[in-house]
């Protein structure tokens, strides 16, 4: 995929999840967690890296992309998704020693994934702002309605 294709398609996943957003506003488990200030950072394989922060917050923002790079960044680096690799470096099915990130530095929280986009490309992406779960969600949402 050529840059300026990438970037269009990440300019849609921004969109995709700017839409997204509001309707976390009825779940206290969410909106509580940040009151709307959220981030995203994206990776590419060459490490060009894309961001964006939603929420009136600047150092609320701050934090959570700091979270949400930390999370793209070891997914990066790994190839694996955050919590699934802490997970496969306790249970001593990988040794973290092969990535180069100490364990104190380990990302463990859900957030962070790799997606594959349908040309090949894959992206590492990570959230920060909402449950792990729901940061997984939004960002594969959007990915999948940006490819569609």
């Amino acid at each position: 995929m050529t840059s300026e294709k990438l970037q269009q398609l990440i300019n849609r996943m921004f969109e995709n999840i700017s839409a997204r957003i509001p309707s976390y506003k009825n779940s206290d488990a969410d909106w509580n967690i940040a009151q709307g200030n959220v981030a995203v950072c994206i990776i590419d394989d060459p490490g060009n890296v894309y961001g964006k922060i939603w929420g009136t917050d600047k150092l609320r923002g701050r934090r959570y992309f700091d979270v949400a790079y930390r999370k793209a960044s070891q997914v990066w680096i790994t190839g694996y998704a955050t919590n699934e690799y802490e997970r496969l470096v306790f249970t001593d099915q990988i040794n973290y020693k092969d990535f180069g990130i100490e364990l104190p530095d380990l990302m463990g929280w859900q957030g962070g994934q790799p997606i594959q986009l349908e040309t090949g490309t894959r992206i590492s992406c990570g959230f920060s702002g909402f449950r792990g779960v729901n940061d997984l969600a939004i960002v594969k949402n959007a990915a999948d309605d940006a490819m569609s």
